[in-house]
């Protein structure tokens, strides 16, 4: 049979990375034997990504159709009905080109709902051929990306109702997967055993070689522009990564440190945000570097090269659908500090990893900023937020924390803030914020004394995780998903009630981060 994975690019990130680890043990592992791989998506992938996979996939073919009609709906200036038919026309091309032969087709990211249109002509393709659909669900429209509401109204999404049945079909071939096991509940109560658990596939590379790890120490004390410790993020620079809070962090911890990002702004809508973060920088004196892998040079360190380094790894995000960088710093083998995100850290856990250095939120003393201004500054917010939402959302969006109450004692999580607020905090003086803060954060004390000592501990790459993230492992889990023959249709509301369950949990307080609205 033909492999047929869809995406709407292949640029590098965590889609791709599951691509690139999971195909070849698919290829090697299902039954019948897969004979070709067909790569579907808006654009070609680069050159070395693809000669990499084909590399692992060894004699198996490779086969690759690129049309602008997969991407994002938004970068193409087409009405729908002609987006349908340029896309019938492609999609007849992958008919064509796997004739006679069986076919399964993985369709990577169809909840984010960049392409609808794209998503409704698979599930027509499939059902009248009779192969089976995974619907591959990394991330959703919902989940703090509310523009794309807006995006799927103006590319013809029409309504609630409408965007759930193309993001979430109950068509007989159809199969939805779930990264995270909060996203799988959700998806089963409604799918059934139509719905899947995948957790992303990784791997326990080797650790860098000591001449590439003095080469990236070398290349970051140049791009800091002198000799001293560097504390690495490695994201791009978006607002849910939260990267004030890690720079709030490293002056409180190890002031003499540099705070440093990989990636930089991705979007036009991260672009304010970089930019408030990269001046208010450049005014104050912080040691802080953005974007280092996104500047124009050609001779770049890789990736595991920079986390094995950097003296530490921070990851503050708000969220994250499964924490691949969690993985990374594992494998590396370095001291880590992260955030306890509620939908990653228990399918971490099940896979035997353990973090010393998670926390559950950084908590500020309100005299740290102007509490009347951000109050009513997040009231704006949110009110504009809301009129934003759907209809249906408005009634059920929950306010902020600062908004509903906070905490009795007047601590406030800085990850509740707006950016203009955060920028405020981090205005004061390090060892003033850190006198008020303290006490309000007890286990503080215990890394600031550790990191003084470069002995913050590191996260190991536990014995049990192979056969949990392992390819194979990863082959079995979409095998057993293939085989699930559901027994009875599924009701005409399924799609509409399981897009309203997901969406009265993402507009609870406890999912309300106003950095993620607006200043």
């Amino acid at each position: 049979m033909h492999l047929v994975i869809v995406h709407h690019h292949f640029r590098p990130g965590g889609v791709r990375r599951v691509i690139e680890l999971a195909a070849p043990a698919l290829a090697r592992s299902l039954a019948p034997p897969v004979r070709q791989v067909v790569l579907v998506g808006g654009e070609a992938p680069e050159a070395g990504w693809l000669d990499r996979l084909r590399h692992r996939l060894g004699p198996i073919p490779v086969q690759v159709l690129a049309s602008r009609v997969a991407g994002y709906a938004t970068d193409q200036p087409l009405p729908p009905a002609r987006r349908r038919q340029r896309i019938r026309r492609l999609l007849a091309r992958l008919a064509a080109s796997v004739s006679g032969e069986g076919c399964v087709v993985w369709l990577h990211n169809p909840g984010l709902g960049r392409n609808l249109v794209l998503n409704a002509e698979l599930v027509r393709l499939c059902t009248a051929r009779h192969w089976p659909l995974v619907f591959h669900h990394h991330d959703w429209w919902f989940d703090h990306r509310w523009r794309r509401w807006q995006e799927m109204r103006r590319a013809g999404g029409g309504t609630l109702r409408q965007v759930a049945q193309r993001i979430l079909p109950g068509d007989l071939p159809v199969r939805h997967v779930a990264i995270n096991q909060a996203d799988a509940r959700r998806l089963r109560r409604h799918f059934g055993d139509r719905a899947a658990w995948w957790p992303n596939p990784g791997e326990a590379t080797s650790r860098p070689a000591a001449v590439r790890v003095s080469r990236a120490r070398s290349w970051l004390q140049r791009e800091i522009g002198e000799v001293a410790p560097v504390w690495l993020v490695p994201a791009r620079l978006l607002r849910r990564k939260n990267v004030a809070e890690a720079l709030l962090l490293a002056r409180w911890l190890r002031p003499e440190a540099w705070l440093a990002t990989t990636g930089g702004a991705s979007s036009s809508n991260e672009a304010a945000y970089a930019h408030a973060l990269a001046t208010a920088a450049r005014e104050e004196g912080w040691k802080l570097r953005l974007g280092l892998l996104a500047r124009g040079e050609q001779e770049k360190p890789a990736v595991p090269d920079l986390l094995a380094g950097a003296e530490a790894v921070l990851l503050t995000s708000l969220k994250e659908g499964f924490g691949l960088p969690f993985l990374e710093v594992s494998a590396a083998g370095r001291p880590f500090i992260g955030r306890r995100i509620p939908d990653v850290a228990p399918d971490l856990a099940h896979g035997g990893f353990e973090f010393p250095q998670l926390y559950a939120d950084l908590r500020v003393d309100p005299r740290l900023f102007d509490h009347a201004a951000e109050f009513a500054r997040q009231e704006e917010l949110f009110a504009h937020w809301r009129r934003s939402l759907p209809r249906t959302c408005r009634s059920i969006a929950e306010p902020p924390a600062l908004l509903a109450g906070g905490d009795p004692a007047g601590a406030v999580p800085f990850s509740r803030l707006t950016l203009h607020a955060q920028l405020e905090v981090l205005r004061h003086p390090a060892e003033d914020s850190w006198a008020l803060c303290v006490t309000l954060n007890p286990f503080l004390e215990a890394w600031r004394k550790l990191a003084s000592r470069g002995a913050l501990r590191a996260s190991v790459w536990p014995a049990t995780a192979s056969a949990w993230l392992s390819g194979p492992a990863y082959a079995r889990r979409f095998a057993a998903l293939l085989r699930a023959r559901p027994a009875r249709h599924l009701p005409r509301a399924a799609p509409i009630r399981t897009q309203l369950d997901f969406l009265r949990t993402k507009l609870r307080t406890e999912n309300a981060y106003p950095l993620l609205w607006g200043a």
